[in-house]
């Protein structure tokens, strides 16, 4: 990307924001699944929860300049098939002519900000159905953390479950992101056992008057043989923990993806800033792994 890039982003939506609907409109889509129906999607929806670190860097993700860098470069890859983000993004790289021949996945409920004490009232704030419809998106995904002792998570489940239905009428498929949480000294930690996922896993598969379009996202765990026994939905796997060793995070992909159900990688910050810098060296790594038979 160059400056002059940049700045036919900012002066469309300055001078003509009407260039961001013309973009989507336009936009050249795919089915959504092809070949050996696998998925390699980027996500880059932390920013929007005030969520900007990654390992020791507190603020990696505030550089938005930095960032559209790193998802332009990415996507120029044949088998990264898409992009998952809320509407600010989507719209800069619609701009730049990133999503052509790409599944886009809009971002929907970014309101349980990171660290807050409302946090797991995780309100719906960004897209909504009826745009991600009509702005041409493949996709729609929500993100459902249940805690046991938090009024606020039945807020969310009832919301979510109301969005799961709406999708399932308009035959539109809907990405579910499910964790059993807690509080732990001010803030949310994800509880990443095999049975707290499975508990998850039969919270959210039940969401909604109808399944019939629901996908799953979930965490690479240990014992995700018996992980996947406990859904029939077609399930993609998320990035994992940044601190972790990158061959450790490879590794549990590469056995994660052998198992049944399992239809590929959602993957963000663990690619977008790896240890070595090495971006397009990253994306490449787990493509290979997800679409290994192409």
């Amino acid at each position: 990307m160059t400056e002059s890039d940049f700045e036919a982003v900012r002066n469309a939506r300055a001078g003509d924001p009407g260039a961001i609907e013309r973009a989507l409109a336009g936009r050249k889509r795919r089915p959504l699944l092809v070949g050996d129906k696998r998925l390699f999607i980027l996500a880059a929806d932390h920013p929007a929860r005030g969520s900007l670190g990654v390992r020791e860097d507190g603020m990696a993700m505030a550089d938005r300049y930095d960032l559209l860098e790193r998802l332009a470069a990415a996507l120029q890859n044949p088998l990264v098939d898409g992009f998952l983000g809320t509407a600010d993004l989507v719209e800069d790289l619609a701009l730049m002519g990133s999503l052509e021949n790409k599944i886009v996945v809009g971002s929907m409920n970014r309101g349980g900000l990171k660290s807050a004490v409302f946090e797991m009232d995780d309100r719906f704030t960004a897209y909504d159905l009826d745009t991600i419809r009509s702005y041409n998106l493949d996709f729609a995904k929500l993100l459902v953390r249940i805690n046991l002792d938090d009024a606020g998570s039945v807020h969310t489940l009832h919301t979510a479950a109301e969005i799961v239905t709406r999708a399932a009428e308009a035959h539109l498929p809907i990405m579910i992101e499910p964790f059993m949480s807690e509080w732990v000294d001010g803030s949310i930690r994800n509880d990443l056992t095999a049975d707290a996922v499975i508990k998850s896993i039969a919270i959210a598969s039940a969401l909604g008057a109808s399944s019939a379009y629901s996908w799953l996202k979930l965490p690479v765990v240990p014992d995700m043989e018996r992980v996947m026994k406990a859904t029939t939905l077609p399930t993609l796997l998320l990035g994992g923990d940044p601190l972790m060793q990158s061959h450790e995070i490879y590794e549990s992909w590469e056995n994660a993806l052998s198992l049944p159900g399992v239809h590929g990688l959602v993957v963000g910050r663990t690619l977008l800033y790896p240890p070595d810098g090495d971006v397009m060296g990253a994306v490449e790594r787990a493509a290979q792994l997800v679409h290994h038979a192409r």
